[in-house]
């Protein structure tokens, strides 16, 4: 295959692993991508967990748990030489997919696993004016001072108690003052 046969946007694959070597998977292929400065093919490398509440003898622990053991997922941009990389990894047994062709994840698996990339609009700009409401903040107003996309946040400044107090909240938290 030709460099231009490949898809050049990148996409979500998932890697197949040893158990309980994904984030030994993880930071070797980091290390690799880094010495072979390959950063722009290569836009995260997660092994997803979740949080697990245990109680033990009355005493609350949490734990990280990984959702898929034994996988590790990649958004990459797959050439001759990322394949390689990625399948050549120790403890990697391979992409997920027929053959010797990763299969991307489509937009639904990644959006049912939480990594939802659609682009949040909100209908309200730096400076304007919004009203809270929930949380601790719940009816008060404030301006907006800053918009995080990424984190999916918003800095709004808020009058408390005859000063101006800046407050992170939820995109859902807040509405446009009409």
């Amino acid at each position: 295959m030709s460099q231009k046969d490949y898809d050049m946007n990148p996409r979500w694959y998932v890697v197949h692993t040893y158990s309980g070597y994904e984030n030994k998977v993880k930071t070797d292929l980091e290390k690799t991508i880094k010495n072979r400065e390959l950063e722009e093919y290569f836009f995260d490398i997660i092994v997803p967990m979740e949080e697990q509440i245990e109680i033990k003898d009355g005493k609350r622990k949490t734990n990280l748990k990984k959702v898929f053991p034994g996988y590790v997922l990649i958004k990459m941009i797959v050439t001759e030489e990322t394949w390689y990389i990625v399948r050549n990894t120790r403890g990697v047994t391979g992409f997920v997919g027929s053959g010797t062709d990763p299969i991307p994840l489509t937009d639904d698996e990644i959006r049912n696993m939480g990594f939802d990339e659609a682009e949040i609009n909100v209908d309200y700009e730096l400076n304007e004016q919004v009203e809270v409401m929930n949380g601790p903040f719940e009816g008060f107003v404030g301006t907006v001072q800053e918009i995080s996309k990424e984190k999916h946040k918003v800095k709004v400044l808020v009058s408390m108690f005859g000063r101006e107090t800046p407050v992170e909240l939820e995109f859902s938290q807040v509405k446009k003052v009409q």
